[in-house]
């Protein structure tokens, strides 16, 4: 005999369970880097989540490569600690130390305009600093440098 509902339930279950067996528990489809010897996406979680707890000076102490790279972009006698504090993540620390270091901004008027009162954007910094550069070609520059920087340290 037809009955709608039941009907309904297996139509439901008939997609859900293959879903299922597919995708595992976590509904999660595995893939490339998600088998035994790798590290699960809960691992990369929680060290990002342990990372981000952690401020740019600190961040900056345990990656001596990246710490190395950026003193080398700073004037002489630049303490690395202090240049970082203030910044609200490390990548924008770095893209402003490129953007000092590639359009010749002394990095502490760079930081002050950034950091405010009031805080302002890389891009803005940029014009009201450098009016004669192009402060949205150099901003993303600067950010791509400083992606790439970040890559690299953690190899």
């Amino acid at each position: 005999m037809y009955n709608p509902k039941t009907w309904a339930v297996t139509l439901v279950l008939g997609f859900a369970v293959p879903a299922f067996a597919q995708h595992g528990p976590g509904g999660h489809v595995g893939g490339p880097g998600h088998g035994h010897g790798a590290m699960s996406n809960h691992e990369d979680m929680r060290r990002d989540a342990a990372t981000a707890n952690k401020s740019v000076s600190e961040r900056l102490s345990d990656n001596t490569k990246l710490a190395a790279r950026l003193q080398s972009l700073l004037p002489k006698g630049t303490n690395l600690q202090t240049a970082a504090s203030g910044f609200k993540n490390l990548g924008q620390f770095v893209a402003a130390v490129h953007v000092s270091h590639n359009l010749g901004i002394p990095f502490a008027q760079l930081k002050a305009k950034m950091l405010g009162p009031p805080a302002e954007s890389l891009g803005k910094a940029i014009q009201q600093l450098k009016p004669s550069a192009q402060a949205k070609i150099e901003g993303k520059r600067a950010e791509r440098q400083a992606k790439d920087d970040l890559k690299e340290s953690k190899s």
